[in-house]
């Protein structure tokens, strides 16, 4: 187990504790569901996941169209979108966004309404925007860290060994391997997989150890299928869902020697640069311009390498959420009362 790399912090008083609840408002795709309670767990106030859906044609300009209110949800959903208001509520993604910034009207600025992404209009719709830096967002109420928010600290770390306690008997060094799947602008299909874990294995040939390969929701079948083949006798573990036991992904990024992230998802690189060791990536052909300019503030932070570049084994991690929260707990407790 790596020795996570740590970063002196001067102490500072500890803010007033926040009061009344805060609401997260998300849709149901998990990297958005991750980023705001990540976020809203540090607020320290009580939390309400609200999973909710826009209507036609709400869901279609989401979030330009704003009139109708709590009308522009289906009836089924409204009776959670009601009062008592929240004092704080964090949306991430696009139909997030039309709910927190109709909670600044409907609540007449008592909730002070976060929108975790670029919401593609103006950010002063919101009270706090927090956009990662290579959207390319600026304001006086945006904040711009690096990476994408999570839970990873090293209390997190500590949980996912302790649920895993058989990885601790894999051979070292144990290599995490993150498998994400195609976007636009980022191929990844089967052939992409093969050159990949030629890589994995040539490296493994070298140095011995083993490797623990997860698959996401977005990775395609024919990967998980070369991976299931190339990977037979190698010491570790391949999981490609729920078939295959419960998701050791915790576990994965406790133990991890080195982490391997496919380049597509910047959820999952942002997690791994927050674990402490050495962080590699598989770029074939070019990246989306946003993602280009997001692995180039990874590479120039010494939090991202080429899978066959050495690094020193372990790194400052990249961690983010508690730094985000303090700054808006701040903001908060500046507003007018």
């Amino acid at each position: 187990m790596h020795d996570p790399a740590t970063i002196d912090v001067p102490e500072r008083e500890p803010l007033p504790r926040l009061a009344g609840e805060c609401w997260v408002i998300t849709d149901q795709a998990a990297g958005n569901q991750r980023q705001a309670l990540a976020l809203a767990e540090r607020m320290g106030m009580p939390v309400r996941h609200l999973v909710l859906s826009p209507r036609a044609p709400w869901s279609w300009l989401s979030p330009r169209l704003v009139m109708g209110g709590r009308l522009v949800l289906p009836a089924s959903q409204r009776a959670a979108f009601a009062p008592p208001w929240p004092s704080l509520a964090i949306g991430c993604g696009r139909s997030a966004a039309l709910l927190t910034r109709l909670l600044r009207s409907l609540t007449e600025g008592y909730c002070h309404t976060v929108q975790i992404l670029d919401p593609r209009v103006d950010p002063t719709h919101w009270d706090t925007v927090v956009a990662p830096r290579h959207d390319d967002l600026a304001g006086p109420n945006v904040l711009n860290p690096l990476g994408s928010l999570n839970p990873i600290d090293d209390a997190w770390l500590a949980d996912g060994r302790e649920a895993t306690p058989a990885l601790a008997y894999l051979p070292r060094p144990r290599v995490g391997v993150l498998l994400g799947g195609a976007r636009a602008g980022v191929r990844m299909d089967g052939d992409y997989a093969r050159r990949l874990v030629e890589h994995l294995l040539e490296r493994r040939q070298r140095e011995g150890g083993s490797l623990l390969v997860l698959t996401s929701r977005r990775t395609p079948s024919a990967i998980a299928e070369v991976m299931r083949n190339a990977l037979r006798g190698v010491p570790g573990l391949l999981w490609t869902g729920p078939d295959d036991g419960n998701n050791p992904y915790p576990g994965v990024l406790g133990w991890a020697d080195r982490l391997v992230v496919t380049p597509d998802s910047v959820n999952m690189l942002s997690e791994a640069c927050a674990v402490g060791c050495a962080v590699h990536t598989f770029v074939v052909g070019n990246l989306p311009p946003k993602l280009t300019r997001f692995h180039d503030s990874l590479r120039k932070a010494d939090l991202l390498h080429d899978i066959n570049q050495d690094a020193p084994a372990q790194q400052a991690p990249l961690r983010e959420t508690e730094s985000i929260a303090e700054a808006l707990r701040e903001r908060i407790l500046a507003r007018p009362s």
